[in-house]
């Protein structure tokens, strides 16, 4: 297995199979036996995939991550080595050391490879939970504003991979806000309009809470709940601008 058995025994269920699969696949190559002679084929009753394939593992998030991450460099047509290394320091502030280094190994490897991102979104909305989808996309915002800058380019390609992933136009818009702040952020990162009544706004801070709550992704492992915490402390604070601005108890 070499030095990518780590990596994989991370746990990967439903990303053995389809298009993600098929990339990973090209991406290992000869690097760990049997993924070019047909291991990654999806199939009904595939050893990897038995039980419950639509329970998101570690390792089926990762892999989305790493691949859509690699999407998100390469919008503007071109990789740049500082985009690598700021998505290195993203990856070493989520993960361990080891960890980090093994999915910047795979990031590199399929930034040379084309990537169907209709076909492997489309595989992610099929398997993935929605609330690790939106943690997804919050990873790819995280990325994108790494280096402090906004690239329009690669919103543009967030905002498609969004609509492949099946993320409404709302919560695109609330994640959004949550990285890129303007007058009205707060109240996007709540999914409401600047006219809506307090009583509206405590009950739309409660919907969210329990949408952006960690313990939605808490199958993900430890290490993804970290930003998941994160995503939930920015409606928290969206929430207490929005009470102090109209002076709600």
């Amino acid at each position: 297995m070499g030095k990518y058995g780590k990596w994989v025994g991370l746990g990967l269920g439903w990303a053995f199979g389809g298009p993600i699969g098929g990339l990973l696949g090209m991406v290992f190559g000869s690097m760990y036996d049997g993924m070019q002679s047909g291991t990654f084929e999806y199939q009904e009753g595939h050893p990897y995939v038995k039980g419950n394939v639509n329970r998101t593992r570690p390792g089926d998030f990762a892999a989305s991550l790493i691949i859509l991450s690699a999407a998100v460099m390469k919008a503007d047509g071109k990789v740049l080595k500082s985009e690598l290394d700021f998505v290195k320091r993203f990856f070493t502030q989520q993960f361990d050391n080891q960890l980090a280094k093994d999915n910047i190994l795979m990031l590199r490897e399929i930034l040379k490879h084309e990537i169907d991102l209709q076909a492997v979104s489309s595989q992610i909305k099929k398997y993935m939970d929605y609330s690790s989808r939106l943690q997804l996309l919050h990873y790819l915002f995280g990325i994108s504003q790494a280096d402090g800058h906004i690239h329009a380019k690669e919103v543009e390609m967030i905002e498609l991979i969004s609509g492949y992933l099946g993320i409404s136009i709302s919560d695109f818009t609330s994640v959004k806000a949550m990285f890129y702040k303007d007058i009205n952020s707060a109240y996007e990162i709540l999914e409401i309009s600047v006219d809506v009544t307090d009583e509206e706004v405590k009950k739309a801070y409660r919907k969210m809470a329990v949408k952006y709550h960690p313990d939605k992704v808490s199958h993900l492992g430890k290490e993804f709940q970290k930003a998941a915490k994160e995503k939930f402390q920015e409606v928290n604070a969206a929430y207490e601008q929005i009470k102090k601005e109209r002076g709600i108890k």
